[in-house]
């Protein structure tokens, strides 16, 4: 048995706990006096009640209202809704402590005991007390209702538990009597024992006398007639009662501190108790025997409740809550075909999908007497042998082997030969095998049906525990990721990163796999190639696939589907939690926890449509358009998001969603349909924009005219060349009368008289002056002079007349009617005219061209012309100016102010419209697809790192990064991704003045390497890698080790980028890595001991100079650099009379075979050191032991002492520096967990 807790709070000390009855919450009344509601399954705090004046010790919620009641220290009981979240009512009457409250499961009744030494009965909806209970001589710790019979059980500290009978009090209230009771003297009249002529209300029934001391909590068993009590004597006794007397029936003994409260578990004979010792204890019901008990070292246990209906507890103590259960409930079960095989009540059951027909096959095992036996974890079948593996937690993990009937009647059969051994997990993996996880010694153990020859398997790595694969392998969980393990050939086949998996999903094909842990699903491939990742926030507890690859999974109360491509969605809500088994339409079939098979209908609308989106089958899309009712915001949301506006037009009403919609699909029609609808301001001016950006100038004026853009229509006229319409704008500017208006469109049309003539009547006779002394004007130059009143002689500075050039709008350089933009014509969407939906109807109505609705400006016959509506009355009603008629503007326009446009009688026009609707109808053009983006083939094309720079995607590379090498800073690598990223591409000037044209830089392609497959250009190479080690290996020679030690370790974070065309290049990379790591050690090992020699000598120091030397020999130079080390570190040992270390270093040296003077001088050097052979120093150095150097301390790692790597570079370090960054490429975490570094092209 163990406790698993579901959940657990931190707060001041916990005096009372309360579950509600159908929602996931719990009330928690706190020593601080403040009520706590926390949802229990999200983990979140809903709401703090804080109205108690000191602590609150009783909290209840009622059973059917939005109620619940509170009592405390301040003598009163609260009355809460917590749907409102507020208090509804104070019951005053006790005066002293309450210590408990509680509400009768169907009176409208609560209970309440104090420290006064009584208990009170409330009715909550008169507001009064109706009894009160007083017998007890001391403080009444505890009373509570009988679930179902008219009984009260109380607990108190004079050591006694009474039980009270209370059917004279819901007879009074039956006759509808309540007793008002205001003042409260007048309730000692109600005294329990009654008086001596009235029957009372309530009177004693049993007292029960058998603690020692004080009694804090007594409560009815729910079913049978059995009283449960606990004491500061630290028992816990059962007493049995009937109607005439109750006993003692027997005493838990075992706690060694105040028992503070007990109840019986609703479901199983089982006793939960918890005390100030710190400690929960579960007690056999029947024989009164401590089964398991649960300890914490700090915290004191005060209270303890059940859930009504669920197998859940709550325990409150000195910092907060817990919410635990005690044993599973999901149960073992496995599928195969048609059939579900699965245990309940002990026995193995067999249950038809087909058929529908559930039968027990087989008896398991049952626990022995006096002893708990957990339940079933797994099952695994074999359906050629007929037999089960069951898998369970007893006796720290064991597994059974049941054979089944070979034809299944419908009777219960016994279990036979059944086998019982010690393993965590079991599984089959072939016709008669399986294996066995034996998780304390580390080891799979493969067996057959008859036990034979048993043989063991080493895994890679620490595993949890195994699961089932295609063949003869099978799925190592670890603690951080999921291994597909071969068990015939002993090797790892694959990895994926999966924390603390608990189970597996496979597919119907074994093509995909849901790996499934407590927040996250994890889909991947059958070679453990990710698909997806979805987490939740609540707890996953099950999942099945479906027949076209779509996983449906359960949490704590929902039922959800996920696609491969990461797109999820909740199908329906469910009340408790299920098991999925299997999907068969929209049948979802399910185990409950009472091992009961469900069938839950389900409407899988929702992701058939999403996936026929992605595999872009658009006529099921269709298909589920016309025949479901899917709509809501959630698919219109996932539609817009995912690059189906077009769509997602269809599934809304809305003018204004219609038309931000309409606007990003391109479909203009709509666009203009739903701003007419709309018809505002800011709508036609977006409209407009959009129009204008496609080309579309019929709309664009169109918009225009309804939002009175007078400025704009006239410079769109202008820069197309409509001088009719303009000249129209320019005489309607004249009725508006605004001057500026007027004088602009004179501008643009070149009438040089009317621009002079508005600047005389704006006053700017000056300026009219000079424009039409400029323009040659002589005679309304000097008209303008003579009424201005000034003096020739007095203008000065006038140009040439002769030099005047007159503006003139610039001329259309192919005039057309057809003002739009050309477009290639291409067949209509499947989305677009295929269906409607109401009165919404999407895209263009049937047998009407768009380019017809696009030439007459998206205006019906009856649309009236937008800004000509001012033109439609007299001259008293436009502006305010003195023209008499709108026919003198307009032309031949009659009562239609369209009719002077040429729209509706222009039959020349509506031919030509009508040809070319009808070649847009017997062309059936085909739009050319846009060509493939070279930075998403790039992308697309490669894993590598590199790559991923050079096409932009930086997050993808720096996740690369960290997956495969554990790099966890990228500040050093910044230059490098920036010099990557600009090296791939080049501009190209096409045209003068003309923005830059994008020219991406592809590798050297090679025969038969499709466009589609080229990758980019590469700046770091093998070559330029091995010229930098050279580099590295001169600086070396030279002694200059701060410019070596810059050059290896930029040749470190370069060689991070390089690929390699074949095996043998990735070998030579890995090599040139190590070489460089060995050189940057080496190297801050010498820089090191340069920086002790400086300081003062002494002892520590001295020895700490020959350590470093000796260590300096021991990294993998290239043989000249090793034989200078070991000069150096010959020199320094015997400068500091270490002659044994030098006399080492001499035969090290000779064996390298130097030259001939060196090589004497080291003989020489053996000779002197074997005469003295000691050192005088205690140097930590031991040349026969094989050890590395620790990367950051300098000090030696022996065989066989813990250590710790650079997943990139592989240096060695002491455990203590697990976590930091490596010192010797400066990237990388050390310890971080990594797969390996891609560097082979993806080619090969």
């Amino acid at each position: 048995m163990q406790m698993l807790t579901k959940f657990e709070t931190k707060s001041s000390r916990v005096k009372g706990v309360a579950f509600h009855p159908r929602r996931p919450w719990i009330l928690a009344s706190l020593h601080n006096g403040s009520i706590q509601l926390w949802d229990y399954r999200m983990g979140t705090l809903i709401e703090r009640f804080e109205e108690h004046e000191g602590p609150v010790r009783g909290i209840s919620f009622h059973p059917t209202q939005e109620l619940f009641v509170s009592g405390g220290d301040d003598y009163k009981v609260k009355v809460w809704n917590h749907r409102t979240r507020r208090c509804l009512f104070t019951l005053q009457g006790h005066l002293d402590y309450v210590r408990t409250v509680f509400f009768h499961p169907e009176q409208p009744w609560i209970i309440s005991a104090s420290d006064d030494q009584t208990i009170r009965i409330w009715n909550w909806q008169s507001r009064q007390c109706i009894a009160v209970l007083t017998g007890h001589n001391h403080y009444v710790m505890c009373a509570q209702f009988h679930p179902t019979d008219d009984l009260v059980v109380s607990a108190c500290l004079d050591q006694t538990v009474r039980v009270w009978d209370i059917s004279g009090l819901r007879r009074k209230s039956a006759a509808g009597a309540q007793p008002m009771m205001t003042d409260p003297l007048s309730s000692q009249r109600m005294n329990a024992q009654g008086d001596l002529f009235n029957v009372t209300d309530v009177v004693v029934k049993f007292v029960l006398e058998g603690h020692t001391r004080g009694v804090n909590w007594a409560c009815f068993h729910p079913t049978m007639p059995l009283v449960l009590s606990c004491g500061d004597d630290r028992q816990v006794k059962i007493w049995r009662m009937n109607d005439s007397r109750a006993w003692e029936v027997d005493t838990c003994r075992g706690h060694y501190n105040n028992v503070n409260s007990a109840l019986f578990h609703p479901k199983r004979d089982f006793i939960l108790s918890d005390s100030e010792d710190k400690t929960i204890r579960v007690w056999d019901t029947s024989r009164r025997t401590l089964l398991q008990t649960f300890r914490r070292e700090q915290d004191r246990f005060w209270c303890l409740t059940a859930h009504p209906e669920l197998n859940l507890f709550a325990a409150g103590h000195d910092n907060g809550l817990l919410v635990f259960k005690l044993e599973r409930e999901r149960p073992a079960a496995t599928i195969h075909h048609n059939s579900l095989f699965y245990v309940k009540d002990s026995q193995i059951r067999l249950h038809d999908f087909a058929t529908g027909n559930d039968a027990p096959i087989v008896s398991t095992r049952s626990a022995p007497t006096g002893q708990y036996l957990p339940p079933p974890r797994s099952m695994s079948y074999n359906p050629a042998e007929k037999a089960i593996l069951l898998t369970s937690d007893a006796e720290g993990g064991t597994y059974e082997l049941y054979p089944l009937p070979r034809q299944f009647t419908g009777q219960v059969a016994d279990a036979g030969q059944t086998h019982r051994a010690a393993g965590s997990c079991a599984i089959w993996i072939g016709r008669n095998r399986f294996v066995i996880l034996d998780k304390a010694e580390q080891q799979l153990v493969v067996k057959t049906t008859p036990n034979q020859n048993p043989r063991t398997v080493k895994p890679p790595a620490t595993v949890e525990a195994i699961f089932p694969a295609p063949g003869t392998q099978i799925l190592l969980a670890t603690s951080t990721s999921v291994i597909l393990f071969d068990v015939q050939t002993r090797q790892a086949t694959a990895e994926i990163n999966a924390a603390s998996v608990k189970y597996v999903s496979w597919s119907a094909d074994m093509s995909k796999v849901a790996l499934l842990s407590k927040h996250t699903v994890v889909i991947a491939t059958k070679q453990l190639e990710q698909l997806c990742q979805i987490h939740e926030t609540i707890r996953i507890k099950s999942a099945v696939w479906d027949d076209s690859s779509v996983l449906l999974y359960s949490t704590l109360n929902h039922v959800k589907f996920a696609l491969t491509q990461g797109d999820s969605g909740i199908i329906r809500t469910i009340d408790n939690p299920i098991y999925l088994v299997r999907i068969q339409g929209g049948d979802l079939h399910c185990l409950d926890r009472e091992g009961n098979v469900q069938v839950l209908k389900i409407d899988p609308t929702e992701y058939k449509f999403k996936l026929a989106l992605i595999h872009k089958n658009y006529d099921e899309v269709v298909s589920i358009i016309r025949n479901s009712n899917l709509v809501g915001q959630s698919i219109i949301a996932y539609l817009q998001k995912n690059g189906y506006p077009e769509i997602a037009l269809h599934f809304v009403r809305d003018d204004t969603a219609r038309f931000e919609l309409a606007l990003e699909c391109g479909n203009m029609d709509i666009a203009l349909e739903t701003a007419k609808a709309i018809d505002k301001p800011a709508y036609w001016e977006k409209f407009s924009q959009e129009a204008l950006n496609r080309g579309l100038i019929h709309m664009a004026e169109l918009a225009y005219q309804r939002v009175k853009a007078y400025e704009k229509l006239s410079f769109l006229y202008s820069i197309t060349g409509n001088m009719e319409k303009l000249g129209k704008m320019h005489k309607l500017s004249s009725i508006r009368g605004n001057l500026q208006s007027r004088f602009q469109n004179a501008f643009y049309l070149g009438d040089i008289e009317d621009r002079i003539q508005t600047l005389r009547e704006a006053g700017q006779h000056a300026l009219a002056y000079l424009t039409a002394k400029t323009h040659g004007l002589a005679e309304e130059a000097e008209a303008i002079r003579a009424a201005a009143g000034i003096e020739e002689s007095d203008i000065k500075g006038l140009p040439k007349a002769d030099e005047a050039v007159l503006l003139q709008p610039a001329t259309p350089v192919i005039p057309s009617l057809e003002l739009n933009w050309p477009q290639l014509r291409v067949p209509k969407g499947v989305f677009e005219d295929g269906f409607s939906l109401g009165d919404k109807s999407a895209g263009p109505h049937p047998g009407k061209s768009r380019v017809a609705d696009v030439a007459n400006g998206g205006v019906g016959a009856n649309e009236s012309a937008g800004i000509w509506d001012n033109l439609n009355g007299k001259s008293g009603e436009a502006e305010g100016n003195g023209f008499e008629d709108e026919e003198d503007l307009l032309g031949d326009a009659g009562d239609d102010a369209e009719g002077g446009w040429g729209i509706d009688d222009d039959g020349e026009l509506d031919a030509e419209i009508a040809a070319e609707a009808t070649a847009v109808a017997a062309a059936e053009f085909v739009a050319p697809q846009p060509g493939a983006d070279e930075l998403d083939v790039w992308s697309r094309n490669s894993t590598l790192a590199v790559d991923q720079i050079a096409a932009g995607n930086f997050e993808q590379a720096m996740k690369l990064l960290r997956d495969q090498a554990g790099i966890a800073s990228f500040e050093a690598l910044k230059p490098a991704f920036l010099e990557i990223y600009t090296a791939s591409r080049s501009t190209l000037t096409m045209m003068p003045f003309g923005p830059a044209s994008r020219i991406p830089l592809r590798r050297k392609a090679t025969k038969g390497v499709e466009s589609l497959q080229h990758l980019p250009a590469q700046i770091y190479s093998l070559s330029s890698s091995l010229e930098q080690l050279q580099q590295g290996y001169r600086a070396t020679t030279a002694a200059k080790f701060s410019e070596a030690l810059d050059i290896f370790r930029r040749l470190l974070l370069s060689l991070m980028f390089v690929v390699g065309d074949s095996e043998e290049d990735a070998k030579e990379i890995k090599q040139v890595l190590q070489t460089s790591r060995e050189y940057v050690v080496g190297i801050s090992i010498e820089l090191e001991r340069a920086a002790v020699s400086k300081e003062e000598q002494d002892e520590s120091n001295t020895t700490r100079l020959v350590e470093l030397a000796a260590y300096f020999t021991h990294c993998e130079l290239r043989a000249d650099h090793e034989k200078l080390s070991l000069r150096l570190a010959m020199n320094t040992a015997y400068k500091h009379k270490c002659f044994k270390a030098a006399g080492e270093f001499a035969q090290r040296l000779l064996d390298l075979a130097p030259a001939p003077q060196i090589a004497e001088k080291a003989r020489k050097m053996i000779t002197i050191c074997d005469r003295q052979s000691r050192d005088v120093l205690p140097v930590k150095y031991d040349a026969r032991n094989p050890f590395v150097v620790c990367a950051a301390s300098h000090t030696p790692i022996y065989k066989g002492e813990a250590a710790t790597v650079c997943p990139y570079c592989q240096a060695s370090y002491k455990p203590e520096f697990d976590g930091e960054l490596c010192r010797v490429c400066t990237v990388a975490q050390i310890g971080a967990k990594a797969s390996g570094l891609r560097q082979l092209a993806a080619s090969q």
